[in-house]
This record gives structure tokens, C-alpha cells and sequence, in this order.
């Protein structure tokens, strides 16, 4: 299956007149209708696999041939997300099963590894440390999790805060997990090693962080989903910086991802068709806007950026999976 379509965004330079060079967008239709194709990520061959939420799949697209394939999983499994470990082995959250999956894409057998907690029963987020091991996020059961992969065993963390619906979740340089919490206006880290789990409160009580990115700096950045702001938290100083995304408060940023210069990428899910943001930490400003016009996108909610084709990939609710080629 050839690319659905192809588009050379016209990347604006913050608000100022220069143009910056464009974003160039390619999606490829997913075979399987109303699935909600989402949250891509690439293995060791260049093969973009994604979940499918609402068709209850795992699959790989071939961006060279435009050919999909699909492996069946548990029913009932909805997963959520997937990350791909470097022998290409995959890992997927099942959101509405309690367990994470472990799919050999040679054999195609699934080895399932449950929440020890009936409570966790909705894996959300999955991400590696620097050692292999896989941190994530329950939403709805209100934890922070740790599988370490080499033994199997499962260690759920509580979040103090009732009802904080643990959503985005990524590793700093010092292999501290970080996660938003978008029922409430807070940011939490986990101590790897002693398990401790701390809270930071954000400066509006407003704030609903969605989706999580840290910068190499160690700086912690996050999406306001309800207020459209990007924000930035320093560690060390504890300090919090915002600017107002380019849509302002009806811009409902979701998906975002940070790229191997360090610079910031948002989608911006309320207008339609969903715009792809780039934001420069050094300038501190809003230097590209990208519409997603061919499927419009409707809802992007994860992406993930591949140094390796300095692109990013993201799936959407418009059942396609996307590719921004950077500049």
C-alpha cells in the first residue's frame, strides 16, 4: 500500500516572518477500519509497529512497501501502547486486562505478565530506563509500575493523590522515571532505587498535564491539556516556566515528543485538522506549525521521535499512521 499522501508544511517562525524549513507529512491508511492505530514505535529494522486500541491488535507497518502486518492478541486486551526492546522484541500494555504482553514477533508467542494488584487493571504508558526495564503508568488504578524484564516481577507504586489518573511517562539522564498526573495540576518522580515517590504541584491549580518529554539538560516538560500551555520544570531549582501554545486555550495538546536537538514537539488536537508544533527551548519560541490536513488527524495522542530517520511517528484517530519528516 503506497502513502495516503504527502505534505510540505509551511513551518512559521514563531510569529515573527521568517520561515524556517517545512515539516514534511506522510501517512499510510491503516487497513483495518475504526481501530485507532496509535502510538508507533520502531524496531531494530525500521519496521513501525503500533497497537490497535479498539481493534485489539498488535501490527507493523513497512514504510518502504506500504505493507502491514497483524499478530492477534488476547481478546479483551485494548492495549494502549507499545515500545520495542533493541533485539525487537515487543512489550504492550494491556489497558483493560491487567497485564503487560511480551510478543516475539519470530514465533509470535505472547508471554503475559499481570498486575500483582487487581486494582492495576489498566496499564497505560510504557517506557525503558537505561537498563532495559520497563516503567509505566495506571491510569484509572492510580499507580506507577516497574517490570524488570530480566526476572518478570511486577512492583506497582501508589500515587498519594486520589483519583491523579498517572498518564505520560518518561526517563531522565539520571534513570528517574517521571510521569504527569492529568486528574490533577502535579508532576511525580519515582526514586529507582529506594522507590520513594515525589509530587510537585504545578503553578496553576488549573493545569491538567497530559503527555511528558525531558530535554538532555534533565528538564522536565509537559503539555497542559485543559489551560494550552507548554510547560517546563527544572529540577534542581524547582522552578516552572510556561508559554502559551500557538492555538492558545482551545489548542488541547496531546501527543508530545523531544527530538536529538533538544527541541519540543506538540500536537495540537483541538483545531482540525491537528497541528504539529515545534517549540526551541534556546529562542524560547513557537518556530513551526504543520497541519495535518490530508486525514486531519483528528485525535494524535502519542508519538515518538527516531533519531535514525530524524522523523517523527505518530498514529491517529483518523485510523492512519503518520511520519513528520524534521528539518
Amino acid at each position: 500500500m503506497r502513502p495516503m499522501w504527502i505534505f510540505s508544511g509551511v513551518a512559521l517562525a514563531g510569529l515573527a516572518a521568517a520561515v524556517a524549513p517545512p515539516v514534511v507529512i506522510t501517512e499510510w491508511k491503516v487497513p483495518w477500519a475504526q481501530t485507532r492505530p496509535r502510538d508507533p514505535y520502531l524496531d531494530p529494522q525500521g519496521r513501525v509497529w503500533f497497537v490497535g486500541q479498539a481493534g485489539n491488535y498488535v501490527a507493523y507497518l513497512e514504510p518502504s512497501s506500504g505493507q502491514f502486518k497483524r499478530y492477534e492478541i488476547d481478546p479483551g486486551t485494548h492495549p494502549h501502547n507499545l515500545i520495542i526492546d533493541r533485539k525487537g522484541v515487543v512489550w504492550y500494555a494491556g489497558n483493560a486486562n491487567g497485564m503487560i504482553g511480551r510478543l516475539d514477533p519470530a514465533s509470535g508467542k505472547i508471554t503475559r505478565y499481570p498486575m500483582p494488584d487487581k486494582a492495576a487493571g489498566d496499564p497505560h504508558t510504557l517506557v525503558f530506563d537505561r537498563n532495559g526495564d520497563i516503567w509505566f503508568t495506571v491510569q484509572r488504578g492510580n499507580f506507577v509500575g516497574k517490570l524488570t524484564v530480566a526476572t518478570g516481577a511486577v512492583r506497582l507504586i501508589r500515587v498519594p493523590t486520589e483519583n491523579a489518573l498517572p498518564y505520560g511517562i518518561g526517563v531522565d539522564r539520571d534513570n528517574r522515571p517521571w510521569f504527569v498526573e492529568f486528574g490533577s495540576n502535579k508532576l511525580g518522580t519515582v526514586d529507582p532505587l529506594t522507590f520513594t515517590l515525589n509530587e510537585y504541584i504545578l503553578p496553576n491549580d488549573r493545569a491538567r498535564p497530559r503527555r511528558i518529554a525531558i530535554t538532555s539538560d534533565g528538564r522536565v516538560w509537559y503539555d497542559d491539556y485543559v489551560r494550552g500551555m507548554l510547560g517546563r520544570f527544572d529540577p534542581p531549582t524547582g522552578s516552572f516556566t510556561e508559554w502559551a501554545l500557538p492555538g492558545g486555550g482551545s489548542s488541547l495538546p496531546y501527543a508530545m515528543t523531544v527530538d536529538d536537538r533538544n527541541r519540543l514537539w506538540v500536537v495540537e488536537t483541538g483545531p482540525q485538522p491537528n497541528r504539529l508544533v515545534g517549540f526551541d527551548p534556546g529562542s524560547q519560541k513557537f518556530f513551526s506549525e504543520t497541519p495535518i490536513t490530508e486525514s486531519g488527524g483528528v485525535t494524535v495522542r502519542n508519538m515518538v521521535y527516531h533519531a535514525g530517520s530524524k522523523a517523527i511517528w505518530f498514529g491517529t484517530d483518523a485510523n492512519t499512521i503518520g511520519r513528520a519528516q524534521l528539518p
